[in-house]
C-alpha cells in the first residue's frame, strides 16, 4: 500500500494522542516547548500506529470538509483524559488558595510556570504536593496507557462525544471539592479560633494593636498546622489522584463511539 494511504490514519492517531497534551499534568506545562510536545506526540504516534489493526490503517471515506471535525473529535478524546487527571491537582490548588486567603497571603502571589499564571503561595505548594503524588503513582504511564486503550474501543475517525463522562466527571469534581475542603479544614478551624480569641481581646483591651498581632499569629498557626499535616495531605492527595486515574482508565476501557463518516 502506498505510503500516502497511511497519511490520514496516522494524522488522526497523532491528533488523538496530542489531545492529552492540552490539559494533562506536566504535558500541558508551558515550560515544555511546543516543538518538544509535538515531537513526543509524533514519536508516540509512530509507536502506536504500526500495532493498530489493519482496518484502522485504512483511510476512511470522507471529503475534505469532514477532516476537520474528525481531527477535533480525535483530539477531544485525549483532552478528556487529560482533564480527568488534572482535576485533583486543580482542587488541591484551590484548597491552598483558600488557606492562603484566610492567613493573609492574598497579595503574596507568585508565577506558576506549570499553569502560566499567578497563583497563591500555598496554592502552588498544594499543587506540587498533588503533582508529586501524580508522578509517584506513574500518572503519565497510566494516561498514555488509557489513551492507547481507546483505540480498541473507538475506531480512527470515530467520535467519543456521545460517550462523554459527564456524570463521572461531576462525581470526580465533587470528590475533588470535598478534598479541597478536607485539606483546608484544619487551617480554617485554627484561624476561626484565633479570630474569636483576638476579637475578645480587642474588646477587653482596646489599647492593644490587635490587627498586627493577630496577623502574625494567624500566619504562624496556619503554617504550623500545614507542616504538621503535610503527610496526611500527601496521603489523601495520592488517594484522590489514584481515583482520578482509575476513573480515566475505566472510561477509556468502556468508551463506545460511532464513526463520523457513518450516516
Amino acid at each position: 500500500m502506498p505510503l500516502l494511504d497511511h497519511a490520514i490514519p496516522f494524522l488522526l492517531v497523532l491528533f488523538r494522542l496530542a489531545g492529552v497534551f492540552i490539559a494533562a499534568p506536566l504535558l500541558s506545562s508551558t515550560m515544555l516547548p511546543m516543538r518538544f510536545k509535538f515531537l513526543i506526540a509524533f514519536m508516540l504516534a509512530a509507536v502506536v500506529y504500526p500495532v493498530l489493526p489493519g482496518a484502522m490503517q485504512t483511510a476512511p471515506t470522507f471529503d475534505l470538509f469532514a477532516l476537520l471535525p474528525m481531527m477535533v473529535a480525535e483530539a477531544l478524546i485525549g483532552f478528556v483524559l487529560g482533564v480527568l487527571a488534572a482535576v485533583p491537582l486543580q482542587c488541591l490548588e484551590a484548597s491552598g488558595t483558600l488557606m492562603g486567603q484566610q492567613m493573609g497571603f492574598g497579595l503574596a502571589r507568585v508565577y506558576n510556570p506549570e499553569l502560566d499564571a499567578e497563583v497563591d503561595l500555598l496554592g502552588q505548594l498544594m499543587f506540587y504536593l498533588g503533582f508529586g503524588a501524580f508522578l509517584a503513582l506513574g500518572g503519565l504511564g497510566h494516561l498514555i496507557g488509557a489513551i492507547v486503550e481507546t483505540f480498541r474501543r473507538v475506531p480512527i475517525g470515530g467520535s467519543g462525544l456521545i460517550a462523554a463522562p459527564l456524570e463521572g466527571f461531576l462525581s470526580l469534581l465533587l470528590s475533588g471539592l470535598e478534598l479541597a475542603l478536607r485539606v483546608s479544614a484544619p487551617v480554617t478551624a485554627i484561624i476561626l479560633l484565633l479570630v474569636i480569641v483576638f476579637g475578645v481581646i480587642g474588646k477587653t483591651m482596646p489599647q492593644m494593636n490587635v490587627m498586627n498581632i493577630a496577623f502574625t499569629f494567624k500566619v504562624a498557626a496556619g503554617l504550623g498546622i500545614i507542616a504538621l499535616s503535610t503527610l496526611s495531605i500527601s496521603n489523601v492527595a495520592g488517594d484522590e489522584v489514584a481515583h482520578a486515574l482509575r476513573f480515566a482508565q475505566r472510561w477509556a476501557s468502556g468508551l463506545e463511539a460511532r464513526p463520523l463518516t457513518q450516516p
